[in-house]
Formats: structure tokens, sequence, C-alpha cells
């Protein structure tokens, strides 16, 4: 009876296993086609006139490919207020990601390597905050930025952007498992001050990480539409997520501009394309960071 049962399992233990693993290509294809599915619909949508896109299937092209025709009216139109939205996006970006996830490695070093007094209470503060929504500050943060004088500057936006406390949450749970003690006290024995151990020992070490928050931080900021909606007046000064949604709202209300429907999707194909690239760019780092964190 013993034999009989352990050659049955035996036999069945390779078509368990393989049901299971058919089960999982399954669900991570699903997965792939929920993600993928919206973008593939906006770059057909891209490809088609204002007719096509409510008189053609969703998920094909149309009889008129129109993409080149879309992309040189979405560069062109309004004296090429789209470049400009670009270049604003960029300048914000830049700024608020490259400063911002450089503030929480500063701030994760400084909670995961020093004791000071309310330290835990600081933090404590910090993680409170990552479950308040952002959307709570709006309102707050643009009366102080009218106060200031900064409304409808790209200040206005900037300065904002500068602090997450998710930012500074992760930073600080990466720091305590990707430095280690022995090391930084070994340079502190060696006389090195410590800003020079961070900017050379730890900052090196803690690079995985800063390339994780940069990346939030960057999407974030790319992502950003209320806050600027509220504190931008001028057209010349929006972000592409506002500049794109006043062209949509332009689309809706007089019918004479319908034609800015192919040019809002075509915008956001050109929109989403910085952060794929970043993403395929900076993926080597996670990597490291995965392989890092696979030994701990």
């Amino acid at each position: 009876m013993t034999i009989q049962t352990r050659s049955h399992v035996r036999a069945n233990g390779p078509r368990s296993y393989s049901t299971s693993k058919y089960a999982t290509y399954v669900f991570l294809f699903v997965c792939l086609g929920y993600f993928l599915l919206p973008l593939l619909w906006l770059f057909i949508a891209s490809t088609k006139t204002n007719a096509g896109l409510f008189n053609s299937f969703g998920f094909w092209f149309a009889k008129d490919f129109n993409l080149a025709q879309n992309l040189k009216d979405v560069f062109t139109y309004q004296n090429s207020a789209f470049v400009g939205w670009m270049k604003n996006t960029f300048v914000y970006d830049t700024t608020a990601a490259v400063g911002s996830s450089l503030i929480y490695a500063l701030s994760g070093y400084a909670f995961a390597q020093y004791r000071f007094a309310g330290r835990n209470l600081l933090f404590g503060i910090v993680l409170a905050s990552v479950f308040v929504p952002g959307t709570v500050f709006a309102v707050p943060l643009y009366l102080l930025i009218s106060k200031t004088g900064l409304s409808g500057s790209l200040l206005a936006v900037i300065l904002p952007a500068l602090v997450s406390p998710f930012g500074v949450y992760l930073m600080r749970i990466y720091a305590e498992q990707a430095i280690p003690q022995d090391l930084i006290d070994a340079a502190r024995m060696d006389g090195a001050g410590e800003f020079r151990i961070f900017a050379t020992i730890a900052f090196r070490l803690l690079m995985p990480g800063y390339v994780t928050v940069l990346l939030f931080a960057f999407v974030g900021a790319w992502n950003n539409y209320f806050l600027p909606l509220l504190v931008l007046s001028r057209s010349e000064v929006y972000p592409v997520t506002v500049g794109l949604a006043y062209w949509n709202s332009l689309a809706g209300q007089l019918s004479a501009v319908q034609i800015l429907y192919p040019l809002v999707i075509t915008g956001s194909v050109i929109g989403t394309l910085p952060v794929m690239f970043l993403f395929i760019f900076l993926q080597r780092f996670w990597e490291n960071g995965l392989a890092f964190g696979s030994i701990k």
C-alpha cells in the first residue's frame, strides 16, 4: 500500500506542477493584457482622424492611417503650444525628481544612522503622513503659494513636489538594510567627515533605492495635474497634463474644434514615452536592488 501511494504521488506530481504552472501563466497574461490594453487602444486611436475615432472599432485601425498628420498637428497647433508644455514638464519634473530624491536620501540616511531627540516621534509623523491623500494638501498649498506671490510660476509646482513622506520612509528602510554600520564606523575612525561618508560611501550603497524613489518622484511629478491646475493661470506655463486637459475641454465645448480629440490622444501617447524610456534606462539599477534584497 505504501509503495503504491508513493508511486501514485510521483505519477501525479508533474501533472499537478504543470497545471499550477499553466494557471500562473494564464494569470500573468491576464494581468499583462489588463495593463497593456489601454496603451494599445491609445496608440491605435492616435492613428485615426476625428471621424475615425467615432466610426471605427476601438481596437483596430481605421481606413485612413492619420498618425503622421496627427503628430504634425500636435507640434504645430496654437503656435506649437504642446512643445512649450513638454519643455515646462521636463524642467518641472527633472528639478522636482532630482531634488526630492536627494532630500529623501539624506532624510532616510539620517533617520537610519543617527540617534537624536524626537527621532521616533518625527518618523512617526512621517509614517502617518504617508496615509494622507495628496489632494488634501492642494487647497492649503494653493493658499500658501498665493500668499508668497509664487502663483503662476513653475516654482509653485516644483517646491511642493520636493517633499513626500513616502520617499523618506522608503529610503530610511532601505538605508537600514543597505549600509553596514561597521563600514560607517571604520570611515569615521579614518577621519572622514559625515558629509564625506554620505557622499562617497553611503550614497553609492543607496543607489538602487535612490533610483527607485527617483522614478516614483518623476512619475508622480509627470502625472501631477490637480496642483498645477490650481496654481497656474497662463497656458504658457502649463505642464503637458494640464495642457492636454485644456485642449480636451475646448474640444468638448466647441464643435468647431473637435479636431482636437485626435491631438489630445496623440499628445497623450507622446507624453507616456519619456516615462517608459526612463524605466527602461534605469532598469539595471532596479535589478541590482533586487539582487541585493535576495541575499538579505
